[in-house]
């Protein structure tokens, strides 16, 4: 009954957490938005101010929201397929596979004289849908073949390999301004996503989501083990295709649209299990959700806090990092 006081008390305060920081990473940036009558909207704020929290503040916090959650969620399931407390949400080379097809669309076209770049922000989150779609399907098909979630994550890795090293042939040969474009993506920002992009990335999100409600059972059996897991009826083999699955989802649409978030995946599933003292996947993945979302809610707003703002992945790994060594040390 304690347990149960302590779990909802925790929950609780996560939730109010978000609420405030949500509300001031809306607020946050050159202009703040509180000094700017916020509150009584048809009198004390601008036309400016109106545009700057419709069309920027509102679909960056949403989405700082989205990534956090979906990120620290599939880190927290690549966790547990490979036993492993540094897998995160990368590890199976989603990540390299969208910044291979970034790098194919941003660098590649200019080579070619091609005028692909000047589509922007469609043409670059659409590349990295189709890299990171590339590597699933690779992925799941030497799932299909292997029987060990061990050799299943050395062969990602290996993928992971061989699409950075693309990208590295790519860079030896492109021009400055292709180079700095796919550069600036790789650093991370939640704030090129708009309306548009941020419809997409949210049903791309709850389809991931509906996978990760779905397995809840079959993580936890796979805590004890493939072989204990087995003996209670879970289906390794379709439980780690559909892991897979939902954490490409999941990852692969944040780094679409938002470019690599570091740190976030690898740490935040620590963090929720230390404050909760459980590795029920029916606690930790609520936990890791609401964890993750004020993380990165808390990094955007130290970011906007500059003149120009700071990469949101730097500030994470920044930020983060020193919170799981206390943690470690602690406990």
């Amino acid at each position: 009954m304690r347990l149960k006081h302590s779990y909802s008390l925790w929950f609780a305060l996560l939730v109010i957490a978000l609420v405030v920081f949500f509300i001031l990473d809306i607020c946050s940036g050159s202009i703040w938005l509180l000094s700017e009558g916020l509150w009584s909207w048809s009198e004390g704020l601008t036309e400016l101010g109106k545009n700057i929290f419709l069309q920027l503040r509102l679909p960056r916090a949403i989405t700082a929201v989205l990534a956090g959650a979906a990120l620290s969620v599939s880190g927290l399931m690549m966790q547990t397929l490979f036993r492993n407390p540094l897998a995160g949400p990368y590890i199976l080379g989603v990540s390299s596979g969208a910044g291979l097809g970034v790098a194919i669309v941003t660098m590649c076209s200019t080579m070619l004289g091609l005028q692909i770049v000047a589509m922007g922000q469609v043409a670059v989150a659409s590349s990295a849908v189709v890299g990171a779609a590339a590597v699933l399907l690779l992925v799941l098909v030497v799932a299909r073949k292997v029987k060990s979630s061990v050799s299943l994550l050395i062969v990602g890795m290996m993928i992971g390999s061989i699409a950075g090293a693309l990208v590295n042939l790519i860079q030896n040969f492109a021009n400055p301004d292709a180079l700095k474009l796919f550069i600036v993506w790789t650093l991370g920002s939640l704030s090129s996503v708009g309306w548009t992009e941020l419809l997409i990335l949210a049903v791309t999100v709850l389809i991931g989501a509906a996978f990760v409600v779905a397995l809840v059972k079959p993580l936890n059996g796979l805590l004890l083990g493939e072989n204990y897991a087995r003996s209670l009826g879970v289906k390794i083999e379709q439980t780690r295709r559909l892991i897979v699955i939902a954490t490409c989802l999941l990852a692969g649409g944040i780094t679409a649209f938002c470019g690599p978030i570091a740190f976030v995946g690898v740490a935040v599933p620590h963090i929720a299990r230390g404050l909760f003292r459980t590795s029920n996947h029916r606690t930790t993945i609520t936990a890791s959700a609401l964890v993750g979302a004020n993380l990165l809610l808390i990094c955007d707003i130290i970011c906007n806090l500059f003149t120009y703002p700071l990469p949101i992945s730097t500030m994470s790994a920044l930020f983060g990092a020193p919170i799981i060594i206390w943690i470690i040390v602690k406990h």
